[in-house]
């Protein structure tokens, strides 16, 4: 097989990372959708009605637990001028009502992803989406699985059409009627009460009507009804102002208000109390005003039920469990009533039970008893009739796994053979009723349900130790590959040829043969073959080239031969290993890179006083950047809006732009061996006057923005249309450069580092502004310092005598000559070193810095949505989250450029590095992969998510920054190349004075000749 190139390589890379970053959810989350299930419902007489006529639920979009039931600074005072009142008040006073006196109340726990469409998916479905569904977006997305919607004889909706329309399409037609306010309605910086305001009189208007159209007051009046009001503004509200604000709070009033309101007019137009209400909520919100992740915060929403057929509250007994032990509810006020939670799926059983609803198909919900007023006859047909429906699905999943699987082994408690059989089940819960062994049969259905979920979670994980294995061999197998390459590639220079046997052919060939039929047969995703075909590809061409492995360990570690050389190499890896492994933990413990920043501040001091005094700026430069950089790890991750740090970050910006245009023409004059190449003139000058204008006007219109939405009067379209201008012509500028070059590397930085300031400065909340500058600065101050150290050790320092009696010097540095030779074959090669290890290590290092210093998380909800309301008000996700990863990546971008500089400043070859960090850290990316849990708290669930995809797209940045390097570099000049020492005088001849530019003229190299003609 061919050998692949620099850039086949890194494609490589990126396909292979970003399929197998979705391992992940074809192992751990298979949607547990399946059809062809018939429905179960209680057996009632026909003289005997379910518990209520109609049902209404109210979805409070965004709403946290903790914000509904504990007392808060009122946001809202009939007062206003009463500033100095800080009486706590409770913001829900009718929803609380509900729960002091008719109803029951609980938390209900939701799932990671804790968004909207998956939320309510499962409140409504009963079902949990795998975890990727959330990516299939929100609009228009007809549910394809049951629901109570669908069970209903008709339901009337209200709200927003991002939920609304996908369960309108998805049930039968006809069958769902959704009331919609437009998109744009979703807009971030304004005031969204009027969100739930809409909703609340479309809901008075509908009865309103029902006064004066007879056919609509009959179609009221049927059973089996469900209305549903979805109410967004909580979720909009805190996504632009923070769950603690004021606005946030006031909304919890309006919520509760309107929920009152509507309680009374449906209970005032019926007149029968036969309708049953529940309030909850969606999912969560964390104070960075974001959800999507299992921070408790994101998972914990309020759960009320009251009404006909709903249990009044139970109060709490000396001794007995309250459901408070947690210390949760501990501020509500509801010590002495008990607490029921449920999982989110519950909530559609109740829903489904309380009209007389069949149970839908798809739904591993429980019915939580603890909510129905009902007889013990009744709860135990009830909880009969939902086991029935688990058990159904757990039959026909069973069936398609059967068919699908060469061998299958069944899941024993429930084998259809003896006692275990689900027939005898049945039987055995159907007798005990009959028998009026009610809370027998309620035990025994809850056993047989618990039973049938975990049969449930047996199919789910079937294929799991299969899939695993692959994917553990891929996942090793391109770590040795890409060794393997990096060896080839930049020890060998390409000499090595491969070395194939029949029988290894033969061997590799079968194996993919097997797990293609295996994939076939099982009618797999087109995935799995990729998931098959890597790791097969990965180790034969590693084992195609264990000759190049061999000869690699002869270069590299030929030199060592003594046993304090064998130590010296342990103790270095060990090294290697512990920064790894400690970057492993900084996605738990932030202030990690605190630490590592400030060892890495007295690294310098390793070289000597010598290299310290020569080098003084440098390492004082170095020193400060480190120690500022490892402030930004310890900053809380919760970021307050603050213009202020806003404004110093981007006058920071702006005045070094200003700066180096006022001294371009001394900077590089003393920084450039080529001065005719070199020196700016005047259309460059021109234009890089433009970036910093764009740097000063983004700061402006920032301000103005800012201002505006405290304001609470929204995002100005003027401003809107400067902010997009600012944003398009910042990034599109510095390809007018073209037009008038300029080969100098600083002046190729400072272009860069002027494309992206304005971006930063409209998208940042507070001090990630100073971030981008401070990183910047360290990061050219590594390279300018790696180049320092560069020549230092490039020095001839001894002579040492040779066995003919001359003496010669000794240069640290290998020479690029070296050969060994292996099976009778002679390779010529460039000795990767130490240092160079160094220089990767300490380029994943900073990438990594890159992402948690900005206050970033390992979480996927760890970004605020505050700062892109600026320039996109109204709720669109996918366009909004492009602009948070805008601006995640453009640190990456930097780091990337000044790599790319680093590596031709020290005839590194550029993918060598990006190679051995990109084999290494899928140790980390592996490690992660089996971290990744799909059961037990939510916060471990979403916890495990991001780390593992974090870790694996990281993997995949560092691939695509190899490209991204190019482009950046692509036409600076650094001189001839013909040596290393010669381009390291050459270049430091023209950087800039920091005290190393004479070092190397002086030096002889070993045969004598200068450093300036020969090696």
């Amino acid at each position: 097989m061919a050998r692949l190139t620099r850039v086949g390589f890194l494609t490589l890379a990126v396909v292979f990372h970003l399929i197998y970053s979705y391992s992940i959810f074809d192992i751990y989350f298979v949607s547990p959708i399946v059809t062809g299930m018939r429905s179960f419902n209680i057996e009632r007489p026909p003289n005997v009605n379910p518990p209520a006529k109609r049902l209404v639920l109210f979805v409070a979009d965004g709403l946290r637990a903790d914000k509904a039931f504990e007392p808060l600074p009122d946001p809202s005072p009939e007062d206003p001028t009463d500033v100095d009142n800080d009486e706590l008040v409770y913001l829900a006073p009718f929803i609380r009502s509900r729960v002091l006196s008719h109803g029951t109340f609980g938390i209900s726990h939701t799932r990671v992803p804790t968004e909207s469409r998956p939320g309510h998916v499962a409140l409504i479905a009963g079902l949990y989406e795998d975890v990727s569904a959330v990516t299939t977006g929100w609009k228009l997305n007809p549910v394809n699985f049951d629901s109570v919607f669908n069970r209903s004889r008709h339901t009337w909706s209200w709200g927003s059409p991002d939920i609304l329309l996908m369960f309108k399409e998805g049930a039968v037609p006809g069958r769902v009627d959704a009331d919609t306010y437009s998109a744009e309605a979703e807009d971030f910086t304004s005031d969204a009460v009027q969100l739930d305001t809409w909703v609340f009189d479309k809901v008075k208007e509908l009865f309103s009507s029902a006064k004066s159209d007879p056919e609509l007051n009959a179609r009221l009046r049927q059973d089996k009804l469900v209305f549903f009001l979805h109410l967004l503004g909580l979720d909009t509200t805190g996504h632009g102002f923070r769950p603690y604000s004021k606005e946030y709070l006031h909304n919890v009033k309006v919520v509760d208000q309107g929920v009152k309101e509507i309680t009374q007019l449906i209970e005032k137009f019926y007149g029968d109390d036969k309708t049953a209400f529940i309030f909850t909520a969606d999912h969560g919100m964390n104070d960075w005003g974001s959800h999507g992740d299992g921070h408790p915060d994101n998972t914990r929403t309020p759960l009320v039920a009251w009404g006909s057929g709903v249990a009044g509250p139970r109060f709490t007994q000396n001794g007995a469990p309250t459901g408070h032990e947690d210390g949760i509810s501990a501020k509500w006020g509801f010590d002495h009533i008990l607490r029921h939670d449920v999982a989110q799926a519950d909530v559609a059983a109740l829903m489904a039970y309380l009209p007389g609803l069949d149970f839908p198909v798809n739904s591993v919900g429980q019915l939580p008893l603890e909510y129905i007023d009902a007889s013990p006859k009744e709860k135990a047909q009830a909880a009969f009739a939902n086991t029935q429906q688990v058990l159904e699905m757990y039959r026909v999943k069973e069936e398609q796994k059967r068919s699908s699987v060469i061998r299958y082994q069944p899941f024993e408690p429930l084998a259809d053979f003896g006692d275990a059989s689900v027939a005898e089940h049945l039987r055995q819960i159907e007798a005990l009723i009959t028998s009026n062994s009610y809370d027998e049969a309620i035990e025994m259905s809850s056993e047989l349900l618990a039973t049938t979920l975990e049969g449930l979670r047996y199919l789910q994980t079937y294929d799991w130790l299969f899939l695993r294995t692959i994917v553990t061999f891929g996942y090793l197998g391109w770590i040795a590959y890409a060794l393997t390459t990096v060896i080839d590639l930049h020890v060998l220079h390409g000499t090595s040829k491969p070395n194939r046997t029949f029988p290894s052919t033969v061997f590799f060939s079968s194996i993919l043969v097997a797990l293609f039929s295996v994939f076939f047969y099982q009618g797999s995703s087109w995935r799995y073959y990729f998931y098959g075909a890597f790791p097969v590809y990965f180790w034969e061409e590693a084992f195609a080239r264990r000759k190049a492995l061999r000869a690699g360990r002869e270069v590299l570690l030929g030199h060592v031969k003594s046993f304090k050389g064998y130590v010296t190499l342990g103790f270095q890896a060990l090294v290697f290993l512990g920064v790894l492994e400690s970057l492993a933990q900084s996605y738990f413990y932030r202030e990690i890179f605190t630490v590592c920043f400030v060892l890495g501040a007295f690294w310098p001091l390793l070289y000597g006083t010598k290299f310290i005094a020569k080098h003084a700026a440098l390492t004082a430069t170095w020193v400060v950047g480190c120690l500022l950089m490892s402030t930004f790890t310890l900053l809380p991750v919760i970021k307050i809006e603050d213009i202020n740090t806003i404004s110093c970050g981007a006058l920071l910006m702006f005045f070094t732009g200003v700066l180096y245009l006022l001294f371009e023409d001394v900077i590089l004059q003393k920084s450039s061996a080529q001065a005719s190449h070199s020196i700016s003139n005047c259309g460059s000058r021109v234009i890089m006057g433009a970036q910093i204008g764009l740097v000063l006007l983004s700061l402006i219109v920032t301000r103005s923005s800012v201002f505006s939405l405290q304001a609470k009067q929204g995002i100005p379209l003027g401003n809107l249309a400067i902010g997009w201008f600012v944003l398009v012509a910042s990034l599109l500028l510095p390809f007018f450069h073209r037009l008038y070059p300029n080969s100098h590397y600083l002046h190729r930085l400072m272009v860069l580092f002027l494309t992206f300031s304005p971006t930063f400065v409209i998208l940042t909340t507070s001090y990630e502004g100073l971030f981008y500058f401070v990183f910047c600065v360290t990061v050219l101050t590594w390279v300018r310092l790696e180049h320092a150290i560069y020549v230092h050790t490039a020095a001839p320092v001894s002579r040492e005598p040779r066995p003919n009696g001359d003496q010669s010097v000794v240069s640290k540095k290998p020479s690029q000559e070296a050969t060994a030779t292996v099976d009778g074959q002679t390779y010529k090669y460039r000795t990767l070193s130490i240092s160079d290890s160094r220089v990767a290590l300490y380029f994943f290092f900073l990438l990594q810095s890159a992402f948690f210093s900005t206050g970033n998380i390992a979480s996927v909800s760890s970004f605020s949505m505050e700062s892109v309301a600026r320039l996109i008000p109204v709720f669109s996700p996918f366009s909004q989250a492009a602009l948070l990863i805008l601006k995640i990546l453009i640190p990456f971008a930097i780091i990337s450029a000044n790599l790319g500089i680093l590596n031709r400043r020290l005839e590194v070859a550029p993918s060598a590095l990006f190679m051995v960090v990109m084999s290494i850290s899928d140790v980390m990316t592996l490690n992660f992969f089996y971290m990744v849990r799909d059961e037990g708290s939510w916060l471990d669930i979403g916890t495990t998510i991001s780390h593992f995809l974090i870790a694996s797209l990281l993997c995949t940045f560092v691939a695509g920054l190899e490209f991204l390097s190019e482009a950046f570099i692509s036409g600076v000049e650094f001189g001839p190349a013909t040596a290393v020492v010669t381009a390291v005088s050459q270049t430091m001849e023209g950087s800039m004075d920091c005290g190393h530019e004479s070092e190397l003229k002086e030096q002889k190299l070993p045969n004598g000749t200068d450093s300036e003609t020969s090696l």
